[in-house]
């Protein structure tokens, strides 16, 4: 085999390596015909590129997941906090995420930084607490238009945790702890008060009916005598009996 016949067997395969791309089902390439960008992203499949001419740059289309630093939030009721979120976004125009900036991950995650500071501190820590989701979405709104310029979609936003001081996190343990102290107390007041309505029913029943009166005495005295743990012995007397000390 000749110098020259592996010459051209060399100069045929750096041909091939730089003119032949085959792209994946989730990525597009990004065609840049001596500097000018092509109007269409190329692939997925292979793709031919003219050599010394063409200059390709692949970009993933699939759901990126970002996960946002812990950012210092004062909230709009002056507390302190840490805040950490998660991002998922993805590219829905890979010309403009590659013509329209520099670095789009880094560009989107600067973004994310910034507007979570500042959405989460026009809040206050209850509403950060317990309006999460409306929080999430309004997030996930400014930070679409933000990027849409970019050709970046955000598919959501979602706030992992708030990290409270520790002389917050007392009082609010404080604050829960009376908190069901008192719903307690009015459990227990609703079920004194609805059986002091229930004995007055029964004392009324009684009252407009003298056997009944008599028979629940009687059903009374059958109970205590029965009972194993007494240790008194019950004599029931007849009402009428007792009438008779009660005259004058």
């Amino acid at each position: 085999m000749s110098i020259g016949f592996i010459i051209v067997l060399v100069m045929v395969g750096v041909f091939l390596f730089s003119t032949v791309k085959v792209l994946q089902e989730y990525e597009r390439g990004v065609i840049f015909r001596l500097g000018r960008v092509l109007k269409e992203p190329k692939g997925p499949g292979l793709i031919i590129l003219l050599p010394l001419i063409d200059r390709m740059v692949r970009t993933s289309i699939r759901t990126i997941t970002m996960d946002i630093e812990p950012q210092d939030v004062i909230s709009r009721d002056n507390v302190t906090l840490k805040v950490n979120a998660v991002l998922y976004f993805r590219v829905v125009d890979p010309i403009r995420s590659i013509v329209n900036v520099e670095n789009y991950l880094y560009a989107t995650s600067q973004v994310a930084q910034t507007h979570l500071r500042s959405i989460l501190g026009e809040h206050t820590l209850d509403q950060l607490l317990t309006e999460r989701e409306n929080i999430n979405t309004q997030l996930q709104k400014i930070l679409d238009q933000n990027t849409d310029p970019w050709g970046i979609k955000v598919v959501s936003v979602e706030v992992k945790h708030i990290d409270l001081p520790p002389d917050m996190q007392r009082a609010m343990a404080k604050q829960a702890e009376a908190e069901r102290e008192r719903r307690a107390k009015i459990i227990a007041a609703e079920g004194e008060f609805e059986a002091a309505a229930k004995l007055k029913e029964a004392a009324d029943a009684f009252s407009g009916n003298p056997v009944t009166l008599q028979l629940r005495y009687l059903q009374t005295l059958q109970s205590m005598s029965t009972n194993e743990k007494s240790s008194m012995i019950i004599f029931p007397l007849p009402i009428e009996l007792l009438k008779a000390f009660t005259k004058q």
